[in-house]
């Protein structure tokens, strides 16, 4: 005869899993750009609960964010933990904001939602080379990505993107149809003058066609459109930030005392026009001995890192100086397109993710000073007063 029943009794049942439980749980991911848990900036979506199946997509700011696989890993962690949790299917997806100045009178260009100018003091820093390859990187990583020439005396994108032989066409109504090549949408004023022709025009000249290439062009939707401006701080540069809302602006040195000098002219000027700094890239940072990997510090090096501190803007990173990079331009296959296993080819990606992650910050920066908050992240150059 049988005395005692199970002294352990029936089985308790799981706790049901609420979505309370489960967005609690998420907020304890934080994004080291935004510095805001992943709940209160509304990357959380398509939340389902199915018994002890939770599954959730993650919506991130940029395909190009670098931090992807650890936000989801932690994601999936903290809600693995959650009693009655049985299994955590976690879906990344990007989707690019709007970057929208509430106190700026400039119409957005449609379909872009930002403008990425990258600029330098004085030439030969290889200011095209780095625009040209953020530019192939950010499409490389998922983003869709327009590249604007705005340099009118001195184009170079169609040489560079491997199009030099190439013609824009209007549609019917006279719009600029741009051409593509590596992914990502361009359009130059060597593609409509040809590759040869001089341009022999006066400054306001130059300001009109700068803003009719970038307004009168069909570019579709874009996250990035990436505009590689003329060295210094002229006509076109003005045009630009007075006639387009300009999302941020990246600045390329070499290291040398020369350089640095009239970069940090060039950064003056983004402040002076109310563009926002994304940061500051060294171009030519070292030489990389191909043969016993000893690096030379041909133009010097930190000078880019130093200027950026001491401006108070982010330092996006070091691209060294490589024959393959030069090769790459000169044939139209930019080495991120060409060796993307390359050293140089990972450099120009990590920047990219940079800049993506820079632009990102300033967006929501003017979005919290639109709603009367502290802004995000002091290390995005000030707003001009």
């Amino acid at each position: 005869m049988k005395l005692f029943g199970n002294k352990n009794g029936p089985a308790p049942e799981a706790p049901a899993v609420t979505e309370n439980a489960v967005l609690n749980a998420l907020r304890g991911v934080i994004d080291p750009d935004l510095h805001r848990d992943i709940v209160e900036l509304g990357f959380i979506k398509d939340l389902n609960i199915h018994e002890g199946t939770v599954g959730f997509t993650v919506e991130l700011t940029t395909p190009a964010c670098p931090v992807k696989e650890k936000l989801k890993s932690q994601a999936h962690d903290l809600v693995a933990v959650i009693p009655g949790v049985t299994q955590v299917d976690v879906h990344m997806t990007a989707q690019v904001r709007q970057s929208m100045d509430p106190w700026s009178q400039r119409a957005p260009v449609p379909g872009v939602r930002n403008i990425v100018a990258v600029a330098s003091g004085k030439g030969g820093v290889g200011k095209s080379t780095v625009a040209v390859n953020l530019a192939v990187a950010l499409a490389r990583q998922g983003a869709r990505v327009g590249l604007m020439d705005a340099d009118i005396y001195g184009p170079s994108i169609p040489m560079m993107m491997g199009a030099q032989d190439a013609h824009v066409m209007g549609d019917a109504e006279g719009h600029i149809m741009p051409l593509e090549a590596h992914g990502v949408k361009m359009v130059s004023i060597g593609f409509i003058l040809g590759e040869n022709a001089p341009v022999v025009w006066r400054g306001p000249m130059v300001g009109k066609a700068v803003t009719q290439l970038v307004r009168e062009c069909v570019w579709g939707e874009l996250d990035y459109l990436i505009i590689d401006l003329p060295p210094g701080t002229g006509d076109a540069q003005l045009s630009l930030a007075q006639s387009v809302p300009v999302s941020g602006g990246v600045i390329v040195t070499t290291p040398q005392d020369i350089a640095l000098l009239d970069a940090t002219r060039g950064l003056s000027m983004f402040r002076e026009v109310k563009v926002p700094v994304l940061g500051i890239i060294e171009n030519m940072s070292y030489f990389a001995c191909p043969h016993c990997g000893e690096k030379t510090n041909i133009f010097s090096h930190g000078g880019g890192r130093e200027a950026a501190e001491r401006m108070k803007v982010p330092f996006l990173g070091e691209i060294p100086l490589d024959v393959d990079v030069r090769i790459g331009g000169d044939t139209g296959m930019p080495i991120v397109a060409a060796k993307p296993g390359s050293p140089q080819a990972v450099a120009f990606m990590e920047l990219a993710s940079k800049v993506a992650a820079a632009a990102s910050i300033a967006a929501m920066d003017l979005h919290v000073q639109s709603e009367g908050f502290i802004p995000l992240n002091t290390l995005v150059g000030p707003r001009a007063k």
